[in-house]
């Protein structure tokens, strides 16, 4: 299961009730910043987050109401002491902005703490047991902009009827099972996992775009995710002027959501001048599980 928690969901500007870009994810024993707008380090303060576990920094683009809260972000965690290593990842234009800007501030690696750069071509970006992380192409505006997708693999519970019925004692044997590996009782008899285990349950799944300027392109990308976080900047009225700013209308992120089949759609660089109910109003022509989300709204993705 993964938990969202939005920290700035408007668009290029803040308004008082919305901050500039990014999104905190927390996966299994992992937690992710997607994208770091101006005041991200407050924000993660107001939204009772805190920086504990904060490993990675995923960049869509190099825009800078998606990359300007870096400094802040970099100096608070300098000013609390850590020593914990930061891993900022990103196409390789965007880490190469990214660490232009820090090395103004404090000259090339010499931030206030350890940073890891990553410069990220499409394809897997963390490939670990309990989490797979993947990364995509997303045209935005002439940038090499990148989406995220966050996937935990598939699980098998165990059967207490069935432990019970073979007579597998509580304690560590158990936890064998569990964890796929076939046991011996003190009788000799050899249980193996498929004995005991249920059948697969799928992980979740999350997909995360920034800005984009069209959705044909991401469909595969984010085919049956349980969850997409994606811009919707303009109204159909405007689709002109999305087309001209290189961003999506709601109307265009409805429809990559039924087109992809995915579980729930969440908006967000959302434009001051609509209603957000509006926004969700036109996506959910296409696909009726759309929500305009708030800053410090908080959302689970379970498993599928």
């Amino acid at each position: 299961m993964f938990e969202l928690t939005f920290l700035g969901t408007a668009a290029s500007t803040p308004s008082p009730e919305r901050g500039l870009p990014a999104l905190l994810v927390t996966a299994p024993r992992s937690r992710f910043l997607v994208d770091c707008g101006e005041g991200t380090q407050r924000q993660l303060l107001r939204a009772g987050a805190g920086f504990r576990r904060l490993r990675h920094v995923l960049l869509t683009h190099a825009h800078l109401d998606h990359v300007l809260g870096l400094g802040g972000l970099i100096a608070t965690l300098g000013l609390l002491q850590t020593d914990s290593e930061l891993t900022i990842c990103g196409s390789a234009e965007t880490v190469d902005f990214a660490r232009r800007y820090l090395a103004s501030l404090w000259g090339e690696g010499r931030a206030p703490v350890p940073l890891h750069w990553v410069a990220l071509e499409p394809g897997v970006v963390i490939d670990e047991p309990a989490l797979r992380v993947s990364c995509f192409p997303v045209r935005h505006r002439g940038t090499h902009s990148l989406g995220y997708r966050f996937e935990t693999p598939p699980r098998r519970h165990v059967r207490a009827d069935r432990l019970a019925a073979l007579g597998v004692p509580a304690g560590p044997l158990r936890a064998r099972l569990a964890a796929g590996q076939a046991v011996t009782l003190d009788t000799g008899v050899r249980i193996e996992p498929d004995d005991v285990l249920g059948p697969p349950r799928p992980g979740a799944s999350l997909a995360v775009v920034g800005d984009a300027e069209e959705t044909r392109s991401l469909v595969e990308a984010v085919r049956g995710a349980d969850a997409l976080v994606i811009e919707a900047t303009f109204l159909e009225a405007d689709s002109a002027l999305a087309a001209a700013r290189g961003h999506l209308t709601a109307t265009q992120a409805g429809w990559l959501a039924a087109e992809a089949g995915v579980g729930a759609l969440y908006l967000t660089h959302l434009s001051g001048r609509y209603d957000p109910a509006a926004v969700a109003a036109e996506a959910a022509i296409h696909f009726p599980r759309a929500t305009a989300v708030n800053d410090f709204e908080r959302v689970s993705v379970p498993q599928g």
